[in-house]
């Protein structure tokens, strides 16, 4: 088998896994070249996490990073008139589906001599970082807009890393953080190709989960696009690798209010960004726009925009069916009942719609649409 080595996608360039890397020379975000997947022999069945996949990762780091990641329940269910199942993500030890990300990049970084990590993000990604850097004793530096509400901070503070608030935009705290990047190394979920390693992992476990054969469709809420990337290079792999026979179709569920993706994807004009429910997946500036697209086009996929009414509805009908999840997540049932009705998916067939936050870290919006003062 050829090395595995960093790849830019859009020069065909490649660079070896020797030197860590979080970019390329011109800045360029890169990928892995493509990995040949694994059979069901392969699995570590003894593993209680997403590391019984290990096998179809670029190397084996000598010791692993995990707090039981992984392994989360797909849960029979009806949204809209039609059989689905839910892939639960928050089930995870910091509440979304990024630990799979976070504890595969930092397993592998610290084996190529990484000790700290420079990470920017305000929710999810930052929480997912500060606590596998907690569990693999390594420091974590997470940059963060001063607007940012104490209370997606504490999380991050609690497990002990350092928090920095940047004045001014999101925008601004990513520019501040790859600033910051030649000083500390910049573990960003939305730059590492090792990220995308991790959330490719959901791909083998829905495999497995359906008794090794994939989905007929996959719903996903998206933001910069780290599930539809991570299923579409592990689903990749799996058709490489003879164990299924086609790709799921990929759907990418994206707010109107900042949904660039799905805007593309369904050739509607460009629009500023709005505040949404959604928060996060309000990406303006997808940094892999063109990978994800890539992904909806190769698996026959697609994108749908939603209104702030449909996010709402579907966030309080699954918490009123015992799915407590974050907006943002929500959005992927709301599309599934869109796809439905649009005649895009049947309901004869299986379908996966992936919940990825815990409404924990939603309380102050869920107590605002329920008319809740905290």
């Amino acid at each position: 088998m050829q090395d595995i080595a960093y790849l830019d996608p859009r020069s065909g360039q490649t660079w070896s896994l020797s030197e860590p890397r979080w970019c390329g020379p011109e800045g360029q975000p890169l990928l892995l070249t493509d990995l040949p997947g694994i059979e069901r022999g392969q699995i570590q069945a003894s593993e209680r996490s997403l590391w019984r996949y290990a096998a179809a990762l670029p190397f084996q780091p000598v010791e692993r990073i995990s707090l039981g990641e992984g392994c989360t329940p797909l849960v029979k269910a009806e949204w809209s008139g039609a059989p689905v199942r839910f892939k639960c993500e928050w089930f995870m030890p910091s509440g979304s589906f990024k630990d799979r990300g976070a504890s595969v990049m930092l397993s592998l970084l610290r084996d190529q001599g990484i000790k700290a990590v420079l990470e920017d993000s305000s929710g999810n990604g930052g929480a997912a970082i500060a606590t596998y850097a907690a569990a693999g004793g390594m420091r974590a530096k997470i940059m963060v807009p001063a607007s940012t509400s104490p209370a997606k901070t504490v999380q991050s503070r609690s497990l002990g890393a350092e928090i920095e608030l940047v004045p001014g935009s999101r925008q601004d705290c990513a520019d501040a953080a790859l600033a910051q990047s030649n000083r500390i190394f910049y573990a960003s979920h939305n730059w590492h190709p090792f990220f995308l390693q991790g959330t490719k992992t959901l791909a083998y476990e829905l495999w497995e989960d359906l008794g090794f054969r994939a989905p007929d469709n996959v719903i996903v809420p998206c933001g910069a696009g780290s599930n539809v990337l991570g299923c579409g290079i592990g689903f990749a792999e799996l058709l490489r690798a003879g164990q299924i026979r086609r790709m799921p179709r990929i759907f990418a569920a994206q707010p109107e209010n900042c949904g660039p993706i799905a805007r593309d994807w369904l050739g509607e004009d460009e629009a500023d960004p709005m505040p949404t429910v959604a928060e996060g997946t309000a990406i303006a500036q997808p940094l892999r726009m063109a990978e994800v697209l890539e992904v909806l086009r190769a698996s026959a996929g697609g994108a749908v925009l939603l209104s702030e009414s449909e996010i709402i509805r579907a966030t309080r009908g699954l918490a009123g069916r015992g799915f407590y999840v974050e907006p943002t997540c929500a959005q992927a049932a709301a599309a599934f009942g869109r796809l439905l009705e649009d005649g895009q998916i049947r309901r004869d067939e299986t379908t996966v719609v992936v919940l990825t936050g815990s409404g924990l870290k939603a309380t102050q919006r869920h107590a605002e649409l329920a008319g809740v003062a905290l």
